[in-house]
């Protein structure tokens, strides 16, 4: 599914009434990923995608081992969760500590028919055999900027640039956008509140 020429929208009932119809491919969950660059909206989407399906969400940024360590996630999420689900048993994940800078609690991920996984990496090639659907939002730059300075504060605009670098290395190697399944634009408005707006292809 993509757009054309002119802004193209699709409801979250209907993306989830489309889901629905995808095989699972971590036991007997569907997993979704809703990957790209921070500040695209991901979050945002994944929080109504999940709503429409009634399904759980797990956010990277509870996985990252701080702010070097975008690398080491997509191997986390498969060890801590995908693997277990395909194994047909319970996943559960470790929560980063951002003050402390260390991992603290593990937590559980409620047993689902879907599960949906948003953050930066989720949708790796390590993850992809175990994914039933990818979805890559995105938006220009300094929108994106903008609204992670807003939401943490100017103080870590430092740390969002060397996020940003680890970023653009990992799209590069592992070519998220292109092998998508979905193109959302994360910087259009649907005038319905209750859909989204796709990217041309």
């Amino acid at each position: 599914m993509t757009g054309n020429a002119q802004q193209k929208t699709l409801t979250f009932a209907d993306l989830a009434a489309d889901l629905g119809k995808r095989p699972p491919r971590a036991g007997g969950t569907r997993v979704v990923a809703v990957d790209g660059p921070s500040g695209s909206g991901k979050t945002f989407f994944a929080a109504r995608l999940a709503a429409a399906l009634d399904a759980p969400t797990v956010g990277l940024d509870d996985l990252y081992p701080g702010w070097d360590g975008l690398a080491e996630a997509p191997g986390l999420l498969v060890r801590w969760l995908l693997a277990p689900l395909a194994q047909g048993r319970p996943a559960r994940y470790r929560r980063f500590d951002w003050e402390r800078r260390e991992y603290a609690e593990w937590r559980s991920v409620p047993a689902a028919d879907t599960l949906v996984i948003e953050g930066v990496g989720s949708g790796a090639r390590v993850c992809a055999p175990y994914l039933s659907f990818l979805v890559w939002i995105e938006a220009p730059e300094p929108l994106r900027m903008r609204r992670g300075i807003e939401r943490d504060g100017e103080v870590f605009r430092p740390y969002w640039e060397r996020w940003a670098v680890q970023e653009r290395r990992m799209f590069a190697a592992e070519r998220t956008r292109e092998r998508a399944d979905l193109l959302v634009d994360g910087s259009a408005e649907d005038a319905s509140g209750c859909g989204f707006v796709l990217l041309e292809g």
